[in-house]
């Protein structure tokens, strides 16, 4: 079962990078992420990322930017309950929660952080600007 959950987190966080970050950045951050204790290197960089393909990435209106809002935003894109989080914030960093609760604590709270729905078709992207709220989305067949 704990080969499982390694799996998951591996596809869920190679599926964030090939997705939806630009693909000139891509092959770095997968250099690092082959690299335990290098995880830091890149969590690091998500308050103030700039790194996110434009074409990947889905503004959420300001009136729209509540954490319920967003999860119902999700939900209606297929995105299941639980979520997994790739993040600079310990309490969320390589854990897999249920989505509402991991919005909830996200949302607002100033720490860069992805959250993958559906592994490098669907998630979302929180940083540490104001309003830099994200959809992340695979369209399909791409």
């Amino acid at each position: 079962m704990r080969e499982r959950a390694q799996l998951d987190a591996a596809e869920h966080e190679r599926g964030l990078i090939t997705s939806f970050f630009f693909p000139a950045r891509q092959e770095r951050y997968l250099a690092l992420l082959g690299k335990p204790k290098r995880r830091g290197d890149i969590t690091r960089e998500f308050a103030h990322f700039k790194h996110l393909d434009p074409r990947r990435i889905v503004s959420i209106s300001p009136s729209a930017q509540h954490f319920e809002n967003i999860y119902e935003l999700l939900r209606r894109k297929g995105a299941p309950e639980v979520c997994y989080g790739f993040s600079e914030w310990d309490e969320i960093d390589g854990k897999t929660l249920p989505l509402r609760d991991a919005l909830k604590m996200v949302v607002g709270s100033g720490m860069g952080t992805f959250l993958s729905c559906l592994p490098g078709r669907l998630g979302y992207f929180e940083g540490e600007v104001m309003k830099t709220r994200y959809i992340l989305e695979l369209a399909k067949g791409k």
